[in-house]
């Protein structure tokens, strides 16, 4: 039945949605408006963002220093900043640090934002809440834009994430992370492991198309 719906959707509503995001659209999210450019992974159309968006609204925000990585349209991050935050966004596709900028200011909110590889043009910091979309698909990606789909052949966005990561946690920091049911979960629990954390599943979200979890990134030991 999934395999027959995932057909449906490629060959009627992909086709359509690819076409309408060729184009900047602007995006509404409660008190918050986004001008998102077609370089950039759009919220209202793909799961999850809101998905983590909604679970991280239950955390008390103010004050907490606050880490979006690879924050794509920046909805989480605005989010956070008008819950009062200390708010860092990054991305490494400048035309997403670019639109974020813009829309930073026409929401007013007060954020840090960084073109950065994974963190590594973030300065060596404790963060309290984490919150990554990461890429899911594992093949290299080759335009900025792809670095928002793909996580290298060998889910060389995870061994980086997992092996910088401890520099920028303390003992009761929040990471969490988004996955799919598609995703290699295999390889990377296998790449968390390496580096001394743990997965927890801390919520799971089935639609149609696909079942998403969120996962809690944890210290072993």
């Amino acid at each position: 039945m999934k395999a027959t719906l995932r057909n449906i959707v490629a060959h009627t509503y992909k086709p359509l949605l690819v076409r309408y995001l060729s184009k900047t659209r602007m995006y509404k999210y409660g008190d918050i408006t986004l001008e998102i450019p077609p370089q950039v992974f759009h919220p209202g159309f793909f799961f999850s963002t809101r998905l983590l968006l909604n679970y991280i609204s239950q955390f008390p925000l103010k004050s907490k220093h606050f880490l979006e990585l690879g924050c794509g349209s920046g909805l989480i991050s605005i989010y956070a900043a008008k819950k009062r935050a200390i708010v860092t966004a990054t991305d490494i596709n400048p035309i997403a640090v670019e639109f974020l900028q813009k829309n930073s200011r026409q929401n007013e909110t007060e954020l840090t934002i960084t073109r950065s590889d994974l963190f590594k043009n973030i300065p060596e910091q404790l963060f309290d809440i984490i919150a990554i979309n990461p890429p899911y698909y594992k093949k290299q990606p080759v335009t900025a834009k792809e670095y928002a789909w793909f996580c290298g052949e060998n889910g060389e966005y995870f061994s980086g994430l997992f092996n910088n990561l401890p520099n920028y946690i303390h003992i009761n920091s929040e990471v969490l992370m988004v996955l799919f049911d598609g995703c290699d979960m295999e390889m990377i629990e296998n790449l968390a492991a390496q580096n001394g954390f743990n997965l927890l599943c801390v919520y799971t979200r089935k639609n149609l198309l696909e079942k998403n979890f969120i996962y809690k990134i944890e210290k072993t030991g």
